[in-house]
């Protein structure tokens, strides 16, 4: 469900300072509205105005996105992200309904100097390229704090908090923590799916846990207040990461194992120990990740089958979203960086395939069928207040 568009947005199209063919490589760009159509949640008009007054009066996170425009053919990905100039998707936000967006930078793919990513030198371009943009105009705006995201809802504008899925990159220089703190970065993964000098990823058979060095790196994140995240570390590593962390953790990406049994989603025993620091859980849709046997074929109501699971174990305050969407063909970029992923590996039921995840589509759709779903379900004023952003905020009053 659509919003109209925040009157703070004027229009500003991604290096539309820059001259076309001369200072960058021009592709042709998914449509950031209306790629696929919208779904129907089966709302009055009544419960669409409830919709709307909500994501009006509350301060609503996504906590985990890439919210850039893909190339509208997939095949032309690797040539598009080893540019580095990934497009920023602000029209698409501009109806979103958030007050702030986690971008995590398509970090994980960027392949600017290496095929296979996660490279130092890959993030400094990926960030800095993108940055550079945002900074070219005043309705998107980089956020370090939480004044910063109040700010946004005050001012009708839209706070980017730069995160990275993965630690990789810094390899063994514990202060290059402090360098991407100093670039405006406030979240970072531990380990995304492989095994790296911090702990285990889920995809590998053993996970060996936080190591040493990950334990002097969750340190140094605590005293900075960058927030951590868990959702692509292995069971043993993220349990241990809860434990050494002074502050709460964030899943900031994922769904319940028990509703989906892969390696991808949280057993209950992390979900719970999150929980009980005072951290939350964000439910993804990424595509084919939270299925549930109820509706294994991907759509918005097997997202909310996990969301549903995860507030009955550990409480609505410890549960939002962080629908990891972009702005087109999410599949075709799975097939594209599969073997970069590494996070499809051991056990996965069988399930049917999809071209996209109705509902949870992309970045400027997903909030407002949430909050759709959430008033279709009669929950409350102030429960829907909790998971769309105030639970959250109350995370990051003691990270940051």
């Amino acid at each position: 469900m659509l919003q109209n568009p925040a009157p703070g947005y004027q229009g500003h199209k991604s290096y539309s300072y820059l001259e076309p063919h001369v200072d960058y490589t021009v592709f042709d760009l998914a449509p950031e509205i209306g790629r696929v159509p919208e779904h129907d949640l089966g709302l009055t008009d009544a419960q669409r105005q409830r919709v709307t007054r909500l994501l009006a009066d509350h301060v609503a996170i996504s906590l985990h996105e890439h919210p850039v425009v893909l190339p509208a053919d997939v095949t032309q990905l690797r040539a598009y992200n080893r540019t580095a100039r990934q497009r920023t998707g602000y029209e698409g936000l501009a109806r979103s309904g958030l007050t702030a967006v986690f971008d995590n930078f398509m970090a994980g793919a960027s392949c600017v100097t290496s095929e296979n990513g996660w490279k130092w030198n890959d993030l400094i371009y990926a960030v800095g390229m993108r940055l550079s943009d945002v900074y070219q105009q005043d309705y998107v705006f980089l956020a370090t704090s939480v004044a910063d995201i109040h700010a946004a809802k005050r001012d009708g504008r839209l706070a980017l908090v730069a995160g990275l899925e993965c630690s990789s990159p810094i390899e063994n220089e514990l202060d290059r923590i402090d360098i991407l703190y100093g670039f405006g970065v406030r979240q970072l993964g531990i380990a995304y799916s492989q095994a790296n000098m911090l702990g285990g990823g889920l995809s590998e058979r053993v996970d060996g846990g936080l190591t040493h060095f990950g334990r002097r790196a969750v340190d140094r994140m605590n005293k900075l207040g960058i927030a951590i995240d868990v959702s692509h570390s292995g069971d043993r590593t993220s349990l241990e990461v809860v434990e050494a962390s002074r502050v709460p953790v964030f899943i900031t990406h994922a769904g319940a194992r028990s509703v989906w049994d892969t390696p991808r989603m949280k057993p209950d025993e992390v979900i719970r120990a999150c929980a009980e620091r005072g951290g939350v859980i964000g439910i993804e849709a990424a595509p084919h990740t939270t299925l549930s046997e109820a509706h294994p074929h991907h759509s918005i109501e097997s997202v909310m089958d996990h969301f549903v699971y995860c507030v009955d174990l550990v409480g609505i305050d410890h549960v939002t979203f962080g629908p990891d969407t972009m702005f087109g063909d999410h599949v075709g970029v799975h097939n594209t960086y599969a073997g970069n992923y590494a996070h499809d590996t051991g056990n996965r039921p069988e399930h049917p395939r999809v071209p996209y995840v109705s509902g949870v589509e992309n970045p400027g759709e997903a909030f407002g069928n949430i909050v759709g779903w959430l008033v279709r379900h009669d929950y409350s004023d102030d429960e829907i207040a909790k998971v769309i952003g105030g639970n959250t905020l109350r995370v990051l009053e003691q990270v940051w």
